[in-house]
């Protein structure tokens, strides 16, 4: 991504004094569908491998933690930031809605599972605490999403769902999907037990990726639960219910080369769209208080859940502020901000939500490790 972005910040430099024209760069990558090509292609993919590799004994032993931070913790992170937004913006003279700065905190509420388990990957922190933190990941972007097309049908004008719409909504979404996934999981297990054959297998695991997804959207639920309930079934009762130890091998590796190849072409693009988001002074101010307002939310969203159920369950070492600045924004979030409809409102967000990002993934992306360091040593 950091390199995406110097070519586009040189390109631009040599635009502004006349030396290269991007005319047809900024309209080739303007038409690329970078929020349909997201949510509804690559995320299956993306979500499916990085759920192969999360533990399930250790996942039941956090269910809870994972859910309370899935779920309520979102919800507070949404309106927490969205408060901190919404008053910088008025003390700046911006004409924003409350309602507009809740759609920002709904959408940068989520944390990226590309980005986290990308990071996790090159960390010590222990191995539960690993868990803790992706599973979250994996999990809250469903919640996020739900949260963020309910205040987007208010915005439209279409209908005010009440709290306990919503809750219902996020319900029906939750368990739908997790009975989704369960279902095509152990199809696909059974499949797996079958067959002893390792091009069929990978292409039954890239089957249910792809065709998963798309039958979730298609009966309404939430389409990346159930790609995270799918693969955990396939990465952990897969191993009980029948691919050998050259299945199981030749899976591992094709899953983590297309994780590999998905995540730079996702972060390339990403780098590239700074050729057509045209950051106004003004909107990177506030931008910068909206990097402000969402760590502050992400803390208050974290440090409520461990503190209440910190009597109860165990909590390592520096779990608050780890879970804090783990907490990367990525792709979900851009691509839920260029769904919004058109308007000048899209267009603040949409910086905002861009600058969030790339200070997410290029600081705190590339800190945690050392951050990590501090903490387990303090």
């Amino acid at each position: 991504m950091l390199v995406a972005l110097l070519v586009s910040v040189g390109v631009l430099a040599l635009n502004r004094i006349g030396f290269v024209g991007l005319a047809e760069t900024s309209t080739f990558i303007s038409r690329i569908d970078f929020s349909g090509l997201f949510l509804h292609g690559m995320l299956s993919f993306l979500l499916f491998a990085g759920a192969l590799h999360i533990d399930l004994s250790e996942l039941k032993r956090y269910r809870l933690i994972v859910a309370v931070l899935a779920t309520i913790g979102v919800v507070i992170a949404t309106f927490a930031s969205a408060g901190l937004v919404w008053q910088a913006a008025h003390l700046l003279g911006f004409s924003f809605p409350y309602i507009d700065a809740l759609l920002f905190g709904a959408l940068i509420a989520p944390t990226d599972p590309v980005a986290v388990l990308d990071i996790l990957k090159e960390t010590t922190v222990a191995k539960s605490l690993r868990v803790k933190i992706a599973s979250e990941s994996l999990f809250n972007d469903g919640v996020g999403v739900v949260l963020f097309l309910a205040l987007l049908e208010i915005v439209s004008g279409r209908q005010m769902p009440d709290v306990r719409q919503v809750s219902a909504l996020i319900a029906q979404q939750a368990l739908g999907s997790i009975a989704l996934g369960f279902a095509l999981g152990w199809i696909a297990c059974r499949l797996l037990r079958s067959v002893n054959d390792y091009k069929v297998e990978v292409l039954l695991t890239l089957a249910l990726a792809a065709g998963g997804y798309s039958l979730a959207e298609g009966v309404h639920v939430s389409a990346p639960i159930t790609m995270v309930i799918a693969g955990l079934m396939i990465g952990n009762h897969g191993v009980v219910f029948g691919p050998s130890e050259k299945t199981r091998q030749h899976l591992d590796m094709f899953w983590e080369l297309l994780d590999e190849i998905l995540n730079a072409v996702l972060f390339i693009l990403m780098g590239l769209e700074m050729l057509v988001i045209d950051v106004t002074a003004p909107n990177a101010a506030l931008a910068l208080i909206a990097i402000i307002a969402m760590l502050v939310g992400r803390f208050i969203s974290v440090a409520l859940p461990v503190l209440a159920m910190r009597p109860y369950y165990r909590f390592e070492k520096g779990t608050i502020r780890l879970l804090t600045w783990g907490g990367l924004r990525g792709g979900i979030s851009i691509a839920m901000a260029l769904a919004l409809p058109a308007g000048p409102e899209k267009n603040l967000i949409l910086e905002m939500t861009y600058i969030v990002v790339i200070f997410s993934i290029l600081f705190q992306g590339t800190t945690f490790r050392h951050v990590a360091r501090l903490v387990l040593r303090s």
